[in-house]
């Protein structure tokens, strides 16, 4: 019996998009769905949700919950990675509250900043600790990973995990549509190419029967920028930049040394910025659990469509060896994005078929589009060479290179910052010379 393995299978919404999406497809029937997760009462209500959904579906694969994550993996022909370090309390609450003390301030800090730096040191021991388990009982499985940072996870497992691997985000597929949409223009027959670093990819081209879309979506956007609205610092940095990029207005916000400024507070009202947005989400999304748990565990009428996540139609066409495009996160390796390091971890269009994942080349990006996309390699690298050396420097280092943060802090200001942060993790991370 073939077997797909999901980590981190308590976070119970995404399972039952990623797992119910799997479940619709033919080629997957008779599959294992192995579920594993620390959290042994999510564990258990994720189970009996797919249960649940397994038999509105008339599905014939099998639910399987391990307490043992070797055990979890062993004979994995699919591993998908859901895991959150720390989570919200305390280690998200520290990432925020922290550096709020030194006056920098973040939106949702899971990707780069001083909060995606942490969060990265915390995950990449864990998942290197997958990696360990599946090169004994798995090798020859493909890790699908959803977590955050990811381009810094998906680049350490790749260059020191030794998994085959992709990283998968959101954003990429939504995005023409979603900007489309937003300007009151039809979204029909459009053929549209990103590429970049996740939550940093760039709409490179977007046509309708081949006339460029572009020259209209910045005369709406123009106008549109004259009142508020909720993705005002996507728009802002596509006229100023000449280009849309991926990833919400409150992530890109914190990515740049031009919107969150102690000396401009009126920024964050001119571009609406919602500061300290994640911890509002995830207090949003802890009272709201218990109304939504008894609709998603226990609903014997739940159901499902499937969605537009990648996950699913990448396993299927593994399976069926029929062709999927996809944006996939991939080391830069051959240069697929030629003015962008080797080492990093970019954001292409894929194929994939039986024969596995194929990254597309992309060539140079627009120049200063490969700028910006730099300047978060930059201490994305740093970050795993702190990870795999231990050295406090590089923490440091990477926390200075990040464009908000050395924007906003003074060295020492920085140096003192991390060590905070360090002290404060205690043993979520661990010990650095």
């Amino acid at each position: 019996m073939s077997k797909i393995t999901f980590l981190g299978a308590g976070s119970t919404v995404f399972a039952k998009n990623l797992l119910g999406d799997c479940m619709t497809v033919p080629a997957l029937q008779g599959f294992e769905f192995a579920l594993y997760d620390i959290d042994q009462k999510r564990l258990r209500d994720s189970d009996m949700m797919l249960n649940h959904l397994k038999e509105r579906l008339n599905s014939t694969v099998k639910i399987v919950p391990y307490t043992n994550r070797k055990e979890a993996l062993r004979n994995a022909k699919y591993v998908i990675n859901a895991i959150q370090v720390g989570g919200y309390h305390p280690c998200t609450i520290t990432d925020f509250e922290i550096p709020k003390k030194y006056g920098l301030r973040q939106t949702i800090a899971d990707t780069i900043g001083i909060g995606g730096v942490f969060r990265s040191l915390r995950t990449i021991p864990v998942m290197l600790d997958f990696a360990r388990d599946m090169q004994e009982v798995c090798p020859d499985a493909w890790f699908l990973n959803y977590t955050n940072p990811m381009a810094v996870l998906t680049g350490t497992m790749i260059k020191y995990g030794g998994i085959q691997t992709v990283g998968l985000c959101h954003s990429v597929q939504v995005c023409a549509d979603q900007l489309l949409r937003s300007l009151d223009m039809p979204t029909d027959n459009i053929q549209w190419k990103i590429a970049g670093i996740n939550h940093m990819a760039w709409l490179l081209e977007i046509k309708r029967n081949g006339e460029d879309l572009y020259p209209e979506i910045k005369k709406r956007a123009l106008i549109k920028q004259q009142t508020k609205h909720d993705d005002m610092v996507r728009f802002e940095l596509m006229l100023r930049f000449g280009y849309y990029v991926t990833e919400s207005s409150e992530h890109n916000a914190e990515y740049y040394p031009y919107f969150i400024k102690r000396q401009y507070p009126e920024l964050i009202d001119k571009f609406n910025i919602p500061l300290d947005e994640y911890p509002r989400r995830c207090e949003k999304q802890i009272k709201d659990w218990k109304k939504m748990r008894e609709h998603l565990v226990h609903n014997r009428d739940l159901t499902h469509e499937r969605t537009h996540e990648y996950g699913s139609y990448i396993i299927e066409a593994m399976e069926t060896n029929k062709t999927f495009k996809f944006g996939g996160n991939v080391l830069n390796t051959g240069g697929l994005i030629s003015n962008l390091p080797r080492k990093a971890c970019v954001e292409v269009p894929c194929l994939v078929d039986a024969s596995g994942v194929a990254p597309t080349y992309v060539g140079d990006l627009p120049e200063q589009l490969a700028a910006l996309n730099r300047t978060h390699i930059n201490p994305q690298l740093l970050t795993i060479e702190a990870a795999m050396t231990r050295k406090k420097e590089y923490i440091y280092q990477a926390a200075m290179l990040d464009p908000h943060t050395s924007a906003e802090l003074s060295i020492d200001d920085i140096v003192s910052l991390c060590d905070d942060l360090i002290e404060a993790h205690g043993d979520w991370l661990p010990k650095y010379n």
